[in-house]
């Protein structure tokens, strides 16, 4: 049997496949369904809305931030809460702001990571369980050799038997491979919207604080001014 055989009748493919098989079946439709959602979730748009990023990249220092709040009201979006934590702590010392912008952004970024530890472990099970499927299937060969079901004069139905064992191993492999691909694109992702969306908060917040940092030097002059007197 070729390595093309074995895909000429798939419903035979996984049958002959056993229990394994299917198992490895339903991690391959699991990752599936998490990378569409990913893909869903982890565009730009819908992580950095670009009305949003425009916004903070047009904010001029000693602006009010009332249209910065009506704009994050009801956005969802990961930079939405983010700003908002920024814009409710517009009152508090920078020191704070920052305080409470880094723990909404954690927050947000594990949730810009849900579902990857799924494609992480699908990574590692899918050869084991590929290879565990092999090996019960050799077993499973020269029991019947052992047995005397299979002669050892039946080279065919030997290395049919060996081939229809070795089965879970490909699927296993290419599963896995799938998933890596996916997981180690993902995570690239989220890696390069958390820094984009750190970027665009500290211009936010430099911006914000900027006045304060103005009027100081102006402050102790004419502190000094009145000591000389």
């Amino acid at each position: 049997m070729t390595f093309l055989a074995l895909f000429q009748s798939p419903i035979d493919f996984v049958v002959k496949g056993g229990v394994f098989m299917w198992i490895l079946l339903a991690c391959s439709f699991v990752a599936i369904t998490v990378i569409l959602l990913r893909l869903v979730a982890l565009r730009k748009g819908a992580v950095i809305p670009r009305l949003i990023e425009k916004s903070i990249v047009g904010y001029r220092a000693g602006e009010s931030l009332e249209p910065l709040h009506r704009l994050v009201d009801d956005d969802e979006s990961a930079m939405g809460q983010i700003l908002d934590a920024v814009v409710r702590s517009a009152n508090a010392t920078k020191a704070e702001t920052l305080e409470i912008v880094q723990t909404r952004a954690r927050r947000e970024v594990v949730g810009l990571e849900a579902g990857l530890f799924i494609l992480e472990i699908i990574v590692g099970i899918s050869p084991l369980l590929g290879l565990l499927g092999a090996v019960t299937g050799l077993v499973k060969v020269f029991s019947n050799i052992g047995s005397g079901v299979t002669s050892t004069s039946d080279l065919k139905g030997i290395a049919s038997g060996i081939s229809e064992a070795l089965s879970t191993t490909i699927v296993g492999l290419a599963i896995a491979i799938l998933a890596l691909i996916a997981w180690s694109t993902f995570t690239r992702r989220v890696e390069t919207l958390a820094i984009q969306m750190e970027s665009l908060v500290t211009e936010l917040i430099e911006k914000m604080f900027q006045r304060g940092r103005e009027a100081e030097p102006a402050h102790r002059s004419e502190t000094l001014e009145e000591v000389t007197r």
